[in-house]
């Protein structure tokens, strides 16, 4: 846990294709470092030697947890977020946390106003377009609308959504969503 209160974390959250990764940018490019969950996740399947594919991906998030516990990334990304205290940074941003049990745990390691949750939103037809046209493995909208379910009954995504501090509608412009952004860091002094 940590004991500076002087810092400040902000968690994006949201379904696949809702547009935090465009948020994540906007932070990421004003030079604010970030702790990267699925990272943690792609990190150990190399380690294991398992071929990155949304299928294996898939299967791993689950494995993982079954093996380790429900909370394996989150402890990872707290190590990594110690880490990145210990060398004097003083805001961070979480990039993807998934679950209920990792937004309690990381509720409990940074009290009070340390840790502030955003969630990205859209509809879901404008989110499954997003994902079959993405560069970087891109989905149709019967394994988009699979991974979602997988997401909300297995990983328990919905609950950092709906427990989120603060809301972006991502169902317009880039410049919409770093407008939103923007407001958000500005009222809670990030």
């Amino acid at each position: 846990m940590s004991e500076t209160k002087d810092v400040k974390l902000i968690a994006i959250v949201g379904m696949a294709g809702s547009g935090k990764s465009v948020a994540i940018d906007y932070l990421t490019d004003r030079g604010i470092p970030k702790s990267y969950f699925g990272g943690m996740n792609l990190k150990e399947m190399t380690k294991r030697g398992i071929e990155i594919t949304p299928e294996n991906e898939q299967i791993f998030r689950k494995q993982i947890r079954e093996e380790e516990g429900n909370d394996w990334v989150v402890r990872q990304v707290i190590a990594e977020v110690n880490d990145l205290i210990a060398a004097g940074q003083k805001r961070i941003v979480l990039d993807g946390l998934y679950s209920w049990t990792e937004y309690k745990i990381l509720k409990k390691s940074f009290p009070g106003k340390q840790l502030t949750v955003v969630a990205v939103v859209c509809p879901r037809n404008l989110r499954y377009e997003r994902l079959s046209v993405r560069p970087v493995r891109p989905l149709d909208s019967e394994a988009a609308r699979s991974r979602d379910y997988h997401e909300i009954e297995t990983i328990e995504k919905g609950g950092p959504i709906a427990m989120a501090d603060y809301y972006i509608m991502n169902d317009s412009t880039i410049d919409n969503l770093h407008s939103q952004l923007k407001s958000i860091l500005q009222t809670i002094n990030f």
